[in-house]
């Protein structure tokens, strides 16, 4: 794959991403015009992937300014038509002028080629009664989705506005964002090629662990010094003073969603309970009413990855239930927040406090879900189809709860048990009894005719005792990395 003449792209910088690397080629070789829409968490790689890929040579780009307002954001976008070859006389009075002079520069170019713009950080541009939107809309639907050589590319960390001013609007450009690249965080498998390609070589504990606070986000894993341990770079990163994200929390969340303190209510109410909250539990937690407003929110979390939607095994959509799956947010709600002068070695020190397990077999479960296309495959269910939710009941027998629930086309379901151990994970007498139970009261309460089968999944598999032979099957951590192209 080569972008530019002859240049050849390096692959350990697209690590995961060759579906997106493919995409941009076709674009960008179209007998058409295209407006391609990347967006994503913050740091999960947006810009560097626009970057890499077009050598970092456009005809015009531009990055918008965080909360700066109209007539500067005009002044940075004025200083870039210069900076490639406007013939532009003064500062743009608005953004109907700004996108004029755009055209008339991309019109000065009379190779015939893809002519790249490249406008980074989208939704920063468009401030308060700014009618940046409107202009932008005339910009590209009155002329450049008419012409066959333009390529308009446009970032944004703001999924929120992303989603619901171009994605889901219903006015100017409506159905025209036809090319939308939506960037997942690395998978365990690309993590863990992603970390050899800098020179780390940890277990897949360690990687699975460190996952389990930085999750697949590409900014966060390039901070890791290949020369220190795992549990050192954790320390330096997270709690050495101002270490390198020691501020990135509120960052994060500031340039997301804006007015952000409704979403962090539901973030730390989420944060309480690992198994999830309905949206009833959450008005009940946060004190939000059952409005538009508690629906943009969960809808905006959603979009952005930082909370998970499971319905209920059996319920309808109502009573969905929401869980936190954002690592470091996870992280740092547990272990962060709230603490003015933590240990510098902090992490270090933790290593055998047994509160540490709680944490580590909630998050693990998180892992887990974020890899369920690994788990089929590994468990030979991959060809099957398969519905994924979560359970929770209760009969006579007693009450019990089921994280995982794997509802197979081929009258099966997997109900998956989860465990994260330091060693094999050992059954008990009374964890058995536990199993046996909650089969029991989830058959009695779902009234399944289907049969159940129970799976184990572990970082180091299940010890072979006289208390295993309950489990039908099992996988470990290592299953969570196989590719699943």
């Amino acid at each position: 794959m080569q972008v530019k003449g002859n240049i050849d792209m390096d692959k350990n910088l697209f690590i995961g991403r060759e579906y997106e690397i493919r995409q941009l080629e076709k674009y960008r070789n179209s007998k058409e015009s295209e407006f391609v829409i990347v967006y994503g968490r913050r740091r999960v790689g947006k810009t560097f992937l626009i970057k890499e890929f077009f050598a970092d040579t456009y005809d015009f780009k531009v990055t918008g300014l965080y909360k700066k307002p109209k007539k500067v954001q005009l002044k940075n976008f004025y200083l870039a038509l210069l900076e490639y070859g406007s013939d532009i006389k003064r500062i743009p009075s608005d953004w109907l002028e700004a996108f004029d002079a755009l055209k008339k520069l991309l019109k000065g170019i009379k190779e015939e080629r893809k002519k790249i713009v490249f406008i980074d950080e989208l939704p920063w541009l468009d401030t308060r009664q700014s009618d940046f939107l409107s202009a932008f809309e005339g910009f590209w639907n009155g002329w450049g989705a008419q012409q066959n050589d333009i390529m308009l590319v446009v970032c944004g960390s703001a999924t929120t506005w992303i989603t619901n001013k171009i994605l889901s609007d219903k006015g100017g450009l409506f159905n025209r964002a036809a090319r939308r690249l939506y960037l997942m965080p690395f998978t365990l498998k690309e993590t863990e090629q992603y970390l050899n390609s800098r020179g780390i070589y940890w277990s897949r504990y360690d990687i699975v662990e460190c996952y389990m606070i930085m999750g697949g986000i590409p900014y966060y894993l390039k901070l890791l010094d290949n020369e220190l341990s795992y549990l050192t770079n954790i320390d330096n990163i997270f709690f050495k003073q101002k270490g390198s994200l020691w501020d990135e929390f509120d960052h994060l969340y500031e340039t997301l969603f804006g007015e952000s303190k409704s979403y962090m209510k539901v973030i730390e109410a989420l944060s309480t309970k690992k198994s999830g909250l309905t949206r009833i539990e959450i008005m009940k937690a946060t004190g939000m009413e059952d409005n538009g407003l508690l629906t943009d929110v969960l809808r905006n979390l959603k979009d952005s990855n930082f909370i998970r939607a499971y319905n209920t095994f059996g319920y309808e959509e109502k009573n969905v239930v929401y869980q936190l799956a954002d690592y470091f947010t996870l992280f740092y709600l547990r272990f962060l927040k709230g603490k003015q002068n933590p240990d510098e070695h902090f992490w270090t020190h933790f290593l055998d406090n047994p509160s540490k397990s709680g944490w580590a077999g909630q998050t693990f479960e998180q892992v887990c879900k974020d890899h369920i296309a690994q788990i089929k495959k590994a468990a030979g269910m991959n060809a099957i189809l398969t519905d994924i939710s979560s359970w929770r009941g209760e009969t006579e027998t007693g009450k019990a709860q089921i994280d995982l629930v794997i509802d197979r086309r081929d009258r099966t379901i997997n109900i998956c048990e989860i465990k994260c151990s330091s060693c094999e994970y050992a059954i008990t007498a009374e964890y058995e009894v536990t199993l046996r139970k909650k089969m029991q009261v989830f058959r009695e309460a779902t009234k399944t005719k289907k049969a159940l089968h129970l799976m184990m999944i572990t970082t180091y598999g299940v010890r072979q005792n006289s208390h295993s032979g309950i489990i039908q099957s099992q996988l470990t951590m290592d299953d969570l990395f196989v590719s699943v192209d």
